[in-house]
């Protein structure tokens, strides 16, 4: 599923076999967007998506990308070391996202294997690291740590081992045994600081995005769709399909689609009009859902009755009453093209 990022609308969907490599899932994308005339795409992905071989054959095919990249990885890794220290340094600092970024330009060891001429490709490509520290991270991340800490302490001393965590017991603590005190627990400090070095650190790499937190937006609004999942399977209940045939299947997936706009556009209002202080989407649909319309072939869409409350609601959340998002929809039907939306 695909959002405007500046409408904040969904205008694609398309379902998928759960089999379906992430690359070739991609290239279709890229190609559908082409048919939309939609020529320059950015791509934005998880870091269960960043694999040499993944960035390779993005890099094999031009694509543009945004990844988040794990700390442990050698390249993140090394470069994180040689920055630690300076990243600190209050010009690095964000007041709007209260954090630190650092930008560190580095070099991609491009492979390119080609059977048809029996040889490989090897060279360099630019990529950017994008290096992040969030203060309130750290401190979340400590927290959680210690209070893990303290748990499995707990079960040493208490001789209530639990076998799941046999690795960590044997990592951060120790076990002295002495016939006058008995068994005494003692913590390792050198394996708990190195477990605690990157609390607060997170990173991104791209090979078109230079500034960290131009990155950072960019990645932020992947949330977006995320929570657009959230509401088809809550919301809209699309936890169990239930249904009996391919047909039925792609007119459920339609008229979700068709929902998920539409309350997309509420929650975009909300959003411009700083609803959420007071309320929650859910109170919003409860206080809209009992007004009641009434249709009478040939005549104007009437509207029942409704209460103070209900009507500053409605002109905050759709502009003018049971309107704007009817227009929003149509907007998207008509843009779109009709294989996008074909039932059946």
């Amino acid at each position: 599923m695909l959002f405007g990022q500046q409408s904040r609308l969904p205008f694609y969907y398309r379902k998928l076999a759960g089999s379906i490599p992430d690359v070739k899932t991609l290239k279709k994308l890229l190609a559908d967007m082409d048919t939309l005339d939609h020529k320059k795409v950015n791509i934005v992905l998880d870091r269960g998506f960043l694999s040499a071989a993944n960035i390779n054959d993005l890099y094999k095919h031009h694509m543009k990308f945004l990844i988040a990249a794990k700390l442990s990885l050698k390249i993140v890794k090394d470069n994180l070391n040689v920055v630690r220290d300076t990243m600190h340094n209050w010009t690095h600092y964000s007041q709007d996202y209260q954090l630190y970024a650092y930008t560190v330009p580095i070099a991609w060891n491009y492979v390119q294997d080609r059977p048809y001429k029996r040889d490989t490709i090897k060279a360099s490509r630019r990529m950017y690291l994008q290096l992040y520290y969030s203060p309130e991270r750290a401190l979340e991340d400590e927290t959680a740590f210690n209070n893990r800490m303290a748990q499995l302490r707990n079960e040493l001393e208490s001789d209530c081992r639990n076998p799941d965590h046999e690795k960590q017991y044997a990592k951060c603590f120790e076990i002295k045994t002495t016939p006058v005190r008995g068994a005494k627990v003692i913590a390792n400090g050198e394996a708990m600081a190195e477990a605690k070095r990157n609390y607060g650190f997170f990173a991104l790499v791209s090979n078109e995005v230079k500034e960290a937190i131009t990155a950072l937006e960019i990645y932020r609004n992947k949330d977006l769709v995320e929570k657009a999942f959230n509401n088809l399977k809550e919301r809209l209940n699309l936890w169990r399909l239930a249904v009996s045939s391919e047909k039925s299947l792609d007119g459920k997936l339609f008229v979700q689609f068709i929902a998920l706009i539409l309350l997309s556009c509420i929650t975009k209002k909300m959003q411009e009009s700083n609803m959420f202080r007071k309320y929650t989407l859910q109170d919003i649909l409860d206080e809209l859902d009992v007004i009641e319309c009434f249709e009478i072939p040939g005549k104007k869409l009437q509207v029942g009755e409704m209460t103070k409350r209900q009507s500053e609601l409605s002109i905050l959340t759709l502009a003018s009453p049971h309107q704007h998002c009817y227009k929003e929809t149509k907007i998207q039907v008509e843009k779109s093209p009709p294989c996008l939306f074909r039932i059946g």
